[in-house]
């Protein structure tokens, strides 16, 4: 179904996994696709596979972190595009540290690329949608309960929840929509070369559904939301996970 005909989305990350998978999904649900990322390996890919779904790509190099480089990207990409309907947020990236060795260094690395992007995208992108919009993040199940060694990436991801409740509030008037979906594990390559084959058994077993999440999973709730098929939808957070987060982490092996 073309949910997003004539729609113009602004994707950021999407070179390779969950970004990759939903610029060329809405892609595939009618609409032009500007999008960014901090490498360009990758972009080929998603340019062709936007084109051959018979829409507009535009992609360009950005430090989302830098409140100047995503002004600009806004403004060339709504320029390319000829206006902007929706943003998909994905970036984001966790790394394994105990909480007493987590430096102010590490702190801040982690809310800048965790948190500081979708403040601004939230921000920069708010004040053209003149005439609605919508707001889709990727948050995570670390944020929404915790993980060991994940101190502050889930600060991080809890506080963007946060501020897409806040986001939903205040931007709910201009019409916009603000949600995020809240993944656990995803296999993406990264995540691939880091767990192996048994590490991913292992979380495949953890999960109710007995498998593990595909950047195509995470992607249907993001296009969900990003659509008029949540159109009376706003400030909330989905869980694609397989069904951990509903499960009390109780050890049957010993009862």
């Amino acid at each position: 179904m073309k949910i997003l005909a004539n729609k113009k989305i602004i994707v950021t990350g999407a070179t390779s996994g969950i970004g990759q998978a939903i610029a060329m999904r809405c892609a595939q649900a009618g609409a032009d696709v500007a999008f960014c990322a901090h490498v360009e390996h990758g972009a080929d890919v998603t340019t062709k596979a936007i084109e051959d779904a018979g829409q507009r790509a535009f992609f360009k190099l950005v430090d989302l972190t830098d409140l100047n480089a995503t002004r600009r990207f806004a403004q060339e990409a709504i320029a390319a595009l000829g206006g902007v309907d929706g943003v998909v947020d994905i970036v984001g990236i966790a790394r394994f540290i105990e909480l007493p060795d987590v430096t102010d260094d590490d702190w801040e690395w982690f809310f800048s690329m965790n948190l500081r992007h979708a403040f601004l995208a939230m921000q920069i992108g708010s004040r053209v949608m003149t005439d609605g919009g919508v707001f889709v993040f990727v948050t995570s199940a670390s944020g929404l309960t915790s993980a060991p060694r994940h101190a502050p990436y889930g600060a991080a991801k809890a506080g963007l929840m946060s501020l897409v409740r806040t986001g939903a509030v205040e931007l709910g008037p201009k019409g916009i929509r603000v949600n995020s979906v809240s993944p656990g594990v995803v296999w993406t390559p990264r995540v691939g070369g880091m767990l192996g084959d048994a590490g991913k058994a292992s979380q495949s077993r953890n999960a109710p559904l007995g498998d593990v999440a595909y950047p195509s999973d995470i992607a249907s709730g993001l296009l969900f939301f990003a659509s008029d098929l949540s159109r009376f939808i706003t400030g909330q957070t989905l869980s694609i996970d397989g069904g951990v987060s509903a499960k009390f982490p109780f050890d049957m092996d010993n009862v």
